[in-house]
């Protein structure tokens, strides 16, 4: 039970778990606690805090944090094929999914723009987020970060090479392009953009979700009916599909 309370309370001391066990029954002193997690390699709870595990940050702060990240696209343009650079920011804890923008040179200008309808009064996506999470492109230059920390966002840049910690807005892009954009042969960027414009919705209300229980992020009225015709709604010319119930 100590092993179990320190795992799941990072910043609990030998006091609180001392306290903690003798709600359920388990009468140490706080002494026998600190031999317990020494004798693991546990460190009290100030070094704990210091060191704090990157899963527990994220639960820690699951309602305010988002990621944001870029994927590129290669797009038959008068040019011949050209790469456009694709900005997507997620609430992490809603997996709720936003479209910045996309560019074939996203430079600093771009960039800003950016931050400013991210961080907008009213309706920006970053609005009540107090972190958000990216890679170390360059392409997030100082002054992006320095706009969102202006915005009272604070950029959590990642380690070098590790795509794992951004997990849930790489699974996104993952699926966005095996699902539609690695599917299809897109001749303009308005061609793209409203691909895009089709899998978001399709992504939101009508594409199930294992890591959320498998549900859908965004139901809608008639979803889960057990009256009504079995229809069939499809996008991007049957690419996507979505089964649900004819409203009655």
């Amino acid at each position: 039970m100590v092993l179990k309370f320190v795992q799941e309370n990072s910043t609990w001391g030998y006091d609180r778990i001392q306290g903690a066990l003798a709600n359920g029954g388990y009468h140490i002193t706080d002494t026998t606690v600190g031999n317990i997690l020494k004798a693991n390699g546990i460190e009290p709870a100030p070094d704990r805090q210091r060191s704090m595990s990157w899963s527990a940050f994220l639960k820690a702060h699951w309602d305010v944090i988002a990621a944001i990240d870029f994927t590129t696209v290669e797009v038959w343009t008068k040019g011949g094929l050209t790469t456009f650079y694709l900005l997507f920011a997620m609430e992490l804890n809603t997996r709720r999914v936003h479209f910045v923008g996309c560019a074939t040179n996203p430079k600093q200008a771009w960039m800003k723009q950016a931050t400013r309808e991210l961080t907008a009064c009213g309706d920006g996506f970053l609005n009540g987020r107090r972190f958000v999470i990216m890679d170390r492109d360059t392409t997030f230059c100082e002054s992006f970060r320095s706009l969102l920390e202006d915005a009272g966002v604070e950029p959590v840049r990642l380690p070098p090479r590790s795509p794992n910690l951004n997990a849930y807005i790489e699974r996104f892009l993952g699926s966005l392009r095996s699902e539609s954009l690695d599917r299809m042969i897109l001749f303009g960027e308005n061609a793209l953009r409203n691909a895009v414009r089709e899998f978001l919705p399709h992504y939101h209300a009508e594409r199930n979700h294992q890591g959320l229980a498998n549900e859908l992020i965004e139901p809608r009225e008639f979803t889960g009916a057990t009256e009504g015709e079995i229809q069939t709604r499809e996008r991007l010319g049957g690419l996507l599909k979505y089964y649900h119930r004819s409203a009655a």
